[in-house]
């Protein structure tokens, strides 16, 4: 048993409350959870609707934004779990990666507020979040058992991690261009869907025939995944078809959307099978907002029964940008007395590992 199962023994042993307060802005979503001992009391998420009109996240309307949003998001958030902010035990807060606008909004604000309490402030991984959203306190959901693989799949991230433990991860394959829910988007705009896509290409494709029309998956080496090469591929197969028949795309959009989605899919899991015989875990998580699609969820259930996977995925809540991922890190972080300082700022490059 490791350090921090005792460490958390002794916590509960001295029934100290322990209160965090995680706060999340790497993007476009401004949100704020508070979490007892590990159990979310409130999960505030605040959403930027504006950036639906250009067809993507536009980083200086999405930093503004942030500067609306947190206070009340905050102050919500508190009143939600029915708390004061003098009674908070640490503030946690994403570091990075993300865009810089949007993190430096997050950061000053988690470091003043810090400061005016006098508190432990905690810088979180981002992408450590996703996949330690797992141990969120909650009756519906399972724990994964270390070691075991994690899949994160967002709009800007692509990954498979081999998790040892609670912060001893390494990245074994990720995308060497564009992530899998950029491929999602922009296939969405290439069929004349809004933004986001990906929810929409996964609504149509429930209807549709998987194998009605064919891509070809590309041909990536070890680990690692490429979408660039199948974006164009499904730009040029529109082009090509909406030129012999304009209507082309109107006619067939469920089968259009279950052909895409069934290629993704079929990509994501042929890696993860590759990274599972590889590594010999069959401890699969998957975390990300792209982790809410309902054809990669029922693939990962249907590798329990052909690859002998034992599968997690967290509720829907916990999927997308969300702060109580941020705070349980910040929780586990707490146990550890991980804690930075004044002097840390926002990284949005910051690396897993």
């Amino acid at each position: 048993m490791n350090a921090l199962y005792f460490m958390t023994l002794f916590y509960v042993y001295m029934e100290k409350d322990i209160y965090i307060l995680g706060i999340e802005s790497s993007c476009d979503d401004t949100s704020a959870a508070v979490i007892l001992n590990g159990k979310v009391l409130s999960n505030v998420v605040a959403n930027q609707k504006i950036h639906q009109e250009y067809g993507g996240v536009v980083p200086e309307l999405a930093s503004r934004a942030h500067q609306q949003n947190i206070v009340p998001v905050i102050d919500q958030a508190l009143k939600k779990a029915k708390i004061s902010k003098e009674q908070l035990s640490a503030i946690a807060f994403t570091q990075g990666p993300g865009l810089m606008g949007s993190l430096l909004v997050g950061t000053s604000f988690a470091k003043s507020l810090a400061m005016a309490l006098d508190i432990p402030l905690i810088s979180v991984n981002h992408m450590q979040a996703h996949i330690l959203a797992h141990f969120i306190e909650e009756e519906t959901q399972d724990k994964p058992n270390f070691p075991f693989l994690g899949m994160t799949i967002s709009g800007g991230h692509t990954q498979i991690v081999q998790v040892n433990d609670y912060f001893d991860m390494e990245v074994i394959g990720e995308t060497i261009d564009d992530a899998v829910g950029e491929a999602y988007d922009k296939s969405a705009k290439v069929l004349g869907l809004t933004y986001p896509g990906g929810p929409l290409i996964d609504k149509y494709a429930q209807l549709g025939n998987p194998k009605a029309f064919q891509f070809t998956k590309p041909n990536v080496k070890g680990l690692n995944f490429s979408f660039s090469g199948l974006k164009t591929a499904i730009l040029y197969f529109v082009q090509k078809h909406t030129k012999e028949n304009p209507k082309f795309v109107q006619e067939n959009m469920n089968d259009i959307c279950a052909s895409i989605q069934y290629t993704i899919i079929g990509i994501l899991i042929d890696k993860l099978k590759k990274a599972s015989k590889e590594t010999g875990i069959k401890e699969i998580a998957i975390g990300g907002g792209v982790s809410a699609n309902s054809g990669i969820r029922a693939a990962l259930k249907k590798g329990e029964f052909k690859f002998g996977w034992t599968t997690y995925i967290p509720k829907f809540e916990f999927t997308t940008d969300n702060a109580a991922m941020i705070a349980i890190v910040g929780y586990l972080k707490y146990l550890q007395e991980d804690f930075a300082d004044s002097t840390i700022t926002a990284n949005p490059r910051f690396a897993i590992s």
